[in-house]
């Protein structure tokens, strides 16, 4: 019998499985050093955005759903 894998835990938590089986993730640089950037840019760091199709099939496995 093959062993399962296990789910990458962190993964699982900083990202969201849509009903259509597409990857919702948060954006970068949000976290510190923000005087720096402009408002505009911090708004747009706010939004989810939806992993790229080359990256899900990976992130799919490593969430080993």
């Amino acid at each position: 019998m093959a062993n399962k894998m296990k789910s990458h835990r962190g993964a699982c938590k900083r990202m969201k499985i849509t009903g259509s089986g597409k990857i919702k993730r948060n954006k970068a640089f949000k976290g510190h050093i923000l005087t720096k950037k402009t408002a505009k840019r911090k708004r747009g760091l706010r939004k989810s955005t939806v992993l790229t199709s080359a990256d899900t099939k990976r992130m799919l496995r490593s969430m080993a759903k």
